[in-house]
């Protein structure tokens, strides 16, 4: 993890030595944080999260741009591939496995859609089902590929209470 900032040194440092960050660029232009990011990626795959018009380079040149916040500039939002409304990144694990459940289901979808369509076209071609049967059975499996794409759908979470807020309703 690397930390890219127009900030000085001095605080990044101690911001970046709270969240657990030992690589710390300060005090760059948005042409050092996208050439940064250049040199980043020669290592493998770039996710970079930023959220002023400083970013807005930097997010276009990672393999994942995302723009965190809804008052986030618009340039950065315009080139990010993600926008998120909020400034909570401990929501980002959440998203990437939403997308991973979203990505496993319509890959799913697309091989069953696939899968009937393959048996459906020479049964009807060589006269096995009617039209009638052939209709029937696409529009079930268009039903079921339709509930399967439902599990897609982000899970509801119980809402996350404070211990503080534990200790005073059971006070």
């Amino acid at each position: 993890m690397t930390m890219l900032t127009g900030d000085n040194g001095r605080t990044a440092r101690a911001l970046a030595a709270q969240a657990g960050i030992a690589d710390v660029r300060a005090e760059l232009r948005p042409e050092d944080k996208a050439a940064a990011i250049g040199e980043l990626r020669r290592n493998g795959s770039v996710a970079m999260i930023g959220d002023g018009i400083n970013d807005a380079p930097a997010l276009a040149a990672a393999d994942i741009g995302i723009a965190m916040g809804a008052i986030g500039s618009d340039a950065a939002i315009e080139s990010a591939d993600v926008a998120f409304t909020g400034h909570d990144l401990r929501l980002l694990p959440r998203a990437f496995e939403h997308a991973q459940r979203g990505r496993r289901v319509i890959n799913q979808n697309i091989v069953l859609s696939l899968l009937i369509i393959t048996a459906l076209l020479p049964l009807a071609m060589f006269g096995v089902l009617g039209l009638a049967a052939v209709v029937l059975v696409h529009e079930i499996a268009e039903v079921i590929v339709i509930l399967n794409g439902l599990r897609a759908a982000p899970r509801p979470t119980a809402p996350r209470v404070s211990s503080a807020t534990r200790e005073r309703v059971s006070a």
